[in-house]
């Protein structure tokens, strides 16, 4: 697979992660010649400092990592996040809502950050782990009828998660791709193996903390 590292957003989402942690992520970024990084807000004005003059994507979540945060809420911090200097933005839908069959509020809070983001591309985190075949299917038309530009599978965050399988890639990228929106795996993808298997199952990003090794 030709240029890979421009398929991976070189990921650190650590709670405990330290400054020189950030420092190392951006430099193995602009090393490699990564797609992006993807960060948490807080840390959103640090990467722009340190990847202000190269081609590197800042990416950054929010509602993460439960989806459970007030829709305003959501909106905001994305706001805030596009004003600090993200391009992108990773939120995460509303699982209960989802689980719940409450269809409108699932469009009307992806919209809301939607708005938020301005132009700037925006990724819904489904948490696949949670989900049933028919309810990733479904998450999946509501991020199509809320004009979201991708589906992701996973925060990586779900105890005893798997995070992304390719099975999940295969059915979120057949539901999406008519409608032109791409699919970014994540959560467990630390080999090049795994990362070659979820581009073929049609994956335009992946989200991974092992990017240097994957391409190495």
């Amino acid at each position: 697979m030709k240029n890979l590292n421009k398929h991976i957003e070189h990921t650190l989402l650590k709670q405990d992660a330290k400054l020189e942690d950030f420092i190392k992520l951006f430099k193995e970024a602009k090393e490699h010649n990564f797609l992006g990084v993807c960060i948490n807000p807080a840390y959103v004005k640090l990467a722009k400092e340190h990847l202000n003059e190269t081609d590197v994507k800042i990416v950054t979540v929010a509602g993460f990592p439960l989806g459970a945060d007030r829709s305003d809420v959501k909106a905001f911090e994305t706001s805030r996040a596009v004003e600090d200097g993200a391009d992108e933005i990773d939120m995460v839908i509303n699982v209960t809502a989802i689980k719940n069959q409450d269809y409108d509020f699932v469009v009307k809070d992806i919209k809301a950050v939607k708005e938020a983001c301005k132009n700037k591309p925006l990724k819904v985190i489904l948490e696949t782990d949670l989900l049933t075949k028919e309810e990733i299917k479904k998450a999946c038309e509501l991020c199509i009828e809320a004009k979201a530009d991708f589906v992701k599978t996973s925060t990586g965050f779900v105890k005893n998660g798997v995070g992304a399988k390719a099975e999940d890639v295969k059915l979120m990228y057949e539901t999406v791709s008519p409608y032109g929106l791409k699919v970014k795996a994540s959560g467990g993808i630390r080999d090049k193996e795994t990362a070659l298997k979820m581009l073929d199952a049609g994956a335009e990003r992946l989200g991974t903390s092992s990017g240097v090794k994957i391409v190495s």
